[in-house]
Parts: structure tokens; C-alpha cells; sequence
């Protein structure tokens, strides 16, 4: 299993290296690097002049060097990302989104169906709660170490604990 280079916002832009001051909104995003997926974060003029090409972003406030950083990222953009981890087939991918699959179902937003046999690996068929929606999640029969270790790293990433 990989590991991914995760960096939490240092107040520079990606784009430009200018200093994102305290308070300021800006955008947070993943993007794809020969490692795996690295956050950056982007300057709200960089990123409305050049709009860099990622797998998926967020728009964030600045904390300030005393406050503690507790970000809210909603339920819609926690969907999105699974969402745009479908129709993925590398192994690392896969790992990823069933780990936030687990973190879905626990915040109700995904509910388990049931399961089935494709190619060998064993699918979950899962409903998204409130919508007319069915995914299917394969099962990569991840260790509970696995889990939350990638349950970590995606917490660094998104800047949030998904302990609720």
C-alpha cells in the first residue's frame, strides 16, 4: 500500500509562493503526482486566473497560527470526492474510496444493500441515502490497520478526524 505525501496548508500559494494571509480563503485541491495524490493549496486570484488541472478541491479559510484547525468539510463534498473515485482501477484509488465508503455509511449518507460476485471480488451495492442513487464499491479486504491508517491519511488530508 502506498503512502501518499500529505501536507497540511502552509500559507503559500502552489502557484505562485506568495503568502495566503491568516483569515483568507483559498482553495485546497488533490492532485495527481508520480507518488499518489498531494494536497496544495492556491490563492483565490491564482486560482480563478489559472484554475490548475486536479483530481479534486475545496474551498478553505486560512486559519490563524493560534487557532486550532478545525475545518468543516460537508457531506456533499465528502460524496463528490467518492463519487469521482468510481470508475477508478488503480489499487491505491480503490483503497481510498472504500475507506470512504466506511466513512460515508457511518455518517448515513451511504447504506449498505447488499453484495455480490463480479470478476472474482466481492462488489457491495450500497444506496446514497436521499437520492435516487446505487453505487457499487469493490472490496479490497483491507486489514483493520489499513483502514485506519488510510482513515488517517485521508483525515491529513481534508484537514478533519472523522471520529463522530
Amino acid at each position: 500500500m502506498a503512502e501518499w505525501q500529505i501536507d497540511k496548508p502552509l500559507g503559500v500559494c502552489a502557484g505562485t509562493d506568495l503568502i495566503i494571509e491568516p483569515d483568507c480563503e483559498y482553495f485546497a485541491a488533490l492532485v495527481e503526482a508520480e507518488e499518489g495524490l498531494t494536497r496544495r493549496d492556491y490563492s483565490c486570484d491564482y486560482w480563478q486566473q489559472n484554475r490548475p488541472e486536479v483530481f479534486c478541491y475545496w474551498k478553505s479559510k486560512m486559519p490563524k497560527q493560534e487557532q486550532k484547525k478545525n475545518l468543516f468539510v460537508d457531506n456533499d463534498m465528502l460524496l463528490a470526492f467518492f463519487d469521482r473515485l468510481e470508475n477508478e482501477t488503480d489499487q491505491d484509488k480503490l483503497n481510498f474510496r472504500f475507506v470512504l465508503m466506511l466513512i460515508l455509511m457511518r455518517k448515513r449518507i451511504l447504506k449498505y444493500d447488499s453484495s455480490k460476485s463480479l470478476d472474482g471480488k466481492e462488489v457491495w451495492v450500497l444506496k446514497v441515502v436521499h437520492r435516487d442513487h446505487r453505487a457499487e464499491v469493490v472490496n479490497p479486504q483491507l486489514t483493520e490497520e489499513q483502514v485506519a491508517q488510510l482513515s488517517s491519511q485521508l483525515g491529513q488530508i481534508l484537514q478533519v478526524e472523522f471520529n463522530e
